[in-house]
């Protein structure tokens, strides 16, 4: 339990917090830029797929400044904004400083190289960047901002590993990014108005009912089956059943599991989505699903756990089903359908990160941890929510409602944007690369990473996948993209 403090307790000196702060700022800054017109944010760095590496960096508003001086100001300013948390957490700044400044160039190098058209290019890219094959993998660049980082936290000297570790805080980092996820869903909320309501209110409903399975069952095969603790069985199920490493990090914070366990779990989600993105378009599309194209696209959504993943195996997909409706069929459906049915129904998953961090803190709070005889307080609750997910919301309902009745949309655009795509996907990478830095495989192998890869299988081959196909088939059987013409 936590001790009787005042409500306000760590507001200025906690991760959390500071995850919420600077998070939160860089919303304001949108929200006032889609006020003002003022560019306030269109400077933050994107490093978009490339074939000719003069096109791999560009501001997100690319005629503000160029590539190369937008991401000299994105470490600027990303660096000041870490190191007034890290010195409030009380941390030694300068190590912070020296250490962070070696992880963003890293990661940016990484960003760079990873973006190259032959790795990231899909299918329906090819044509755009001149290249005739490509290993089509979405996402690649947090796989290798991974094995960097592992590379070097394993194998390099000790001394330069301890330096490293200094400013690498892949849970700081990814709350940062959960904030700044919230605006997405605020812009989604906006942009919903114009969406086909059907496909949302099947995405929705697809949504809730695979999740009142997924987490109890695949918690519950851990506990039984495999005999894990609660902290792993719970973060397990939330990574595979909910948000990926979101949902791992926000369920870590919410029953305060040691720092190592929503690490590990996250390194296992990125493996297994890589996996997914590779087996699950061909699969789909060459099996009686392409009957469904709109139910196989939500099947990746409740399936592939992490965005980036579950939007690349959505347009794979959708190129795939759309060239074999023509070869096949005469048929010429309209282009994103298919990749929109995946993506809205992973914006309904994203919108449970904040539910259930706050149904597990209360569940660990009155029924886990909870002693007998002993009195729970009510603050409790609120001292154990996470603040980042707080933070979550805060993004979400201020762009949504701003937006909706202030900002038109696209003015609303212009400012978040940039905090939503670039600047919530390098902290992303930053987590990616830290995750590598800070794992141990002397110590994964003592708590069990085996153990649990294969419980991350099993869990997904026969609850999550065979769950996630039939909610799909159930709520958007029938249902086909327009065609064109």
């Amino acid at each position: 339990m936590a001790e009787n403090t005042r409500w306000y307790s760590g507001m200025f000196s906690s991760e959390d917090w500071w995850a919420f702060w600077i998070g939160i700022f860089f919303v304001a800054l949108g929200i006032i830029a889609g006020a003002t017109g003022i560019d306030l944010t269109g400077w933050m760095i994107w490093f978009p797929v490339w074939s000719d590496i003069s096109n791999s960096l560009t501001a997100d508003h690319s005629g503000l400044l160029s590539g190369v001086a937008s991401l000299f100001l994105s470490y600027v300013i990303y660096t000041a904004a870490t190191c007034i948390g890290a010195k409030a957490m009380k941390m030694d700044v300068k190590k912070f400083f020296l250490s962070f400044t070696v992880i963003y160039w890293l990661t940016a190098i990484v960003f760079i190289l990873s973006r190259n058209a032959y790795i990231q290019a899909t299918s329906i890219e090819r044509a755009e960047f001149g290249v005739e094959w490509s290993l089509s993998i979405g996402g690649a660049h947090y796989i290798f901002a991974l094995l960097v980082g592992l590379i070097i936290g394993n194998l390099f000297p000790q001394k330069f590993r301890e330096f490293m570790r200094q400013a690498a805080r892949p849970e700081w980092f990814i709350k940062i990014a959960i904030v700044c996820l919230g605006t997405k869903l605020g812009m989604k909320a906006i942009d919903a108005t114009g969406f086909a309501m059907e496909l949302l209110i099947s995405g929705c409903c697809a949504t809730i009912a695979a999740y009142l399975l997924f987490w109890p069952l695949v918690y519950t095969f851990s506990r039984k089956v495999f005999k894990v603790s609660r902290e792993w069985a719970a973060t397990l199920a939330s990574g595979i059943s909910i948000c990926g490493v979101s949902a791992a990090i926000a369920t870590g914070g919410a029953i305060r599991a040691r720092p190592i366990v929503p690490v590990m779990v996250s390194g296992i989600i990125v493996v297994f989505a890589l996996i997914e993105l590779i087996i699950l378009p061909p699969v789909l599309t060459y099996t009686p699903w392409f009957d469904e194209p709109m139910a196989a696209g939500a099947s990746l959504g409740l399936t592939v756990k992490t965005d980036g993943a579950d939007a690349a195996s959505g347009a794979i997909t959708d190129q795939l089903m759309r060239t074999r409706a023509i070869e096949e069929l005469g048929v010429h459906w309209e282009e994103g359908w298919i990749t929109a049915s995946a993506v809205m129904t992973k914006i309904w998953i994203d919108m449970f990160i904040g539910v259930w961090a706050l149904v597990l803190a209360m569940l660990w709070l009155y029924y886990v941890e909870k002693k007998p005889g002993e009195r729970v307080q009510k603050m409790e609750v609120w001292w154990r929510f996470p603040k980042f997910v707080l933070g979550y919301f805060v993004a979400w309902f201020a762009v949504m409602l701003i937006g909706l009745s202030i900002i038109p949309g696209e003015s609303m655009n212009f400012g978040i944007h940039p905090v939503e795509g670039p600047m919530r996907k390098m902290f992303f990478m930053l987590t990616f690369t830290s995750i590598g830095l800070v794992t141990d495989f002397r110590r994964l192998a003592e708590e069990g990473m085996g153990k649990l890869s294969l419980i991350y299988g099993l869990s997904l081959l026969f609850i999550i996948i065979p769950i996630g196909w039939a909610l799909a088939w159930i709520f958007h059987h029938g249902m086909v993209p327009p065609t064109v013409g």
